[in-house]
């Protein structure tokens, strides 16, 4: 295997320093598609770099948006809505952030659509929202296995009479979707427009991520609860001109529990007390665990013990319904902690850019770990004192697994990360990031 195919972590011990954070990828694609839909032109500062923004910035220049980049990670956009090319196929990768609010957005603007992705995209439901969008009269449908893309979309007949209902349980995606469409037509109806969500709405922070955004380019949202959403009549995107999009709280997690597990202290710049982003309640967690967390308005400090050097975290039995994505700290942080660590409400896993709770469970079990799991829970029992293993982790093409597993480098045993490399997806330099940050 060559060099660029794996990288191998020798033991580590310490861990200190400061981070810079890459912006987040859920506040840049649903900014640059906002942005793309707004009257005026819009400057975002601290865009994300990545595989997945790139795929949505490629998108809307397909589509006739006018983007002009000022710097890796500043870009000016040009708002066109309706989007000048009205016939186009798109290739959206692995990016749920960009292909389901995509989906929504052009089937309701009207044209004529093809959307598909990777493989894994094409394993990924989008059911629930092609359901909620053709109920208002768009015309959908699937190129391949019903309720998954690829799709094609057409020139549907929409309308507004009654609320469209979308279902939450699998993904929050398709209610910001939905919502972030829904002005286009409440503004064309001359009409409120009324989301209702079916049964249990998870990720239920990433939603709080979609309505503050919409404020910001001038559309407010009434939130009755957590399952009506009342669109109003009229409202339309407007530029906020200059928007700065945060440092990405997911990708903060890592270094958060770096500090917690390396002695510290970590300093991460991009998020903190003020942030719009749920995950940064990861925090809390590590507290619960035993770290040390100083919070800034956009700065967080996390310090603890050194596992390698005998410390333990806290054993915890927690739900993580509200933080999926920095769940999977959560489950690697397991190794360190004196006793079994329960990771409940994960269903989302499931449907992820790989079956995380299948994907997890296998790898950490690979160091020496007894691992248990069901549809929508993971237990870890902490490695054994001379139970470690050396091992390769597979990673599955998810860029959490990568950086997740990276944290396993505290054991007394090399960790092998298999294809490093899919962290680009959101944090292309994370290595390089993580290995300034060890300490001898």
């Amino acid at each position: 295997m060559s060099k660029a195919d794996s990288l191998t972590l020798a033991p580590a011990r310490r861990a200190g320093g400061e981070v810079v954070l890459p912006g987040s990828k859920s506040i840049s694609n649903r900014a640059l598609l906002l942005s793309a839909l707004a009257q005026g032109r819009t400057r975002l500062q601290g865009l994300l770099d990545s595989d997945d923004t790139r795929v949505m910035l490629a998108a809307l220049r397909q589509l006739g948006v006018a983007v002009r980049n000022i710097g890796p990670t500043e870009v000016e956009i040009e708002g066109a809505c309706p989007f000048p090319v009205r016939q186009a196929e798109l290739f959206l990768g692995n990016a749920g952030t960009a292909f389901r609010p995509m989906t929504a957005a052009l089937a309701v603007m009207g044209g004529d659509y093809q959307l598909s992705g990777v493989p894994r995209m094409h394993e990924r439901p989008i059911g629930d929202l092609v359901d909620g969008l053709r109920a208002l009269g768009a015309d959908i449908r699937y190129l391949g296995a019903e309720g998954y893309p690829p799709l094609a979309i057409g020139r549907g007949s929409l309308k507004v009479d009654r609320p469209v209902r979308v279902k939450g349980s699998v993904s929050s995606q398709f209610l910001t979707a939905l919502l972030m469409a829904a002005p286009m037509l409440a503004s064309r109806a001359g009409a409120d427009l009324v989301i209702e969500v079916e049964g249990e709405l998870i990720s239920k922070p990433y939603i709080l991520i979609t309505l503050n955004l919409m404020a910001r380019f001038g559309v407010e949202v009434r939130r009755e609860g957590w399952n009506r959403y009342v669109v109003p009549a009229g409202a339309a995107y407007r530029s906020p001109g200059t928007l700065p999009i945060e440092g990405d709280a997911s990708s903060a997690s890592y270094f958060m529990a770096l500090g917690a597990i390396a002695g510290g202290p970590v300093r991460i710049r991009g998020v903190g007390a003020a942030s719009i982003q749920g995950d940064v309640a990861f925090a809390d967690t590590l507290e619960a665990m035993g770290a040390r967390i100083r919070r800034e308005a956009d700065a967080i400090e996390a310090g603890g013990v050194c596992v390698a050097e005998g410390g333990r975290l806290q054993a915890f039995d927690l739900d993580f319904n509200l933080i999926p994505d920095a769940a999977m700290t959560a489950a690697a942080l397991a190794l360190y902690a004196d006793g079994p660590c329960t990771l409940r409400n994960i269903g989302s896993w499931r449907v992820k850019e790989t079956d995380r709770i299948h994907a997890m469970h296998t790898e950490l079990a690979k160091l020496g770990a007894h691992v248990e799991s069901g549809p929508d829970w993971l237990r870890v029992h902490p490695v054994q004192a001379g139970q470690w293993r050396p091992a390769a982790i597979a990673t599955y093409d998810d860029h959490r697994m990568a950086m997740c597993f990276s944290l396993a480098a505290f054991g007394p045993v090399p960790v092998t990360i298999l294809d490093p490399g899919c962290v680009s997806k959101t944090f292309p330099d994370y290595f390089t990031v993580f290995k300034g940050l060890l300490r001898d």
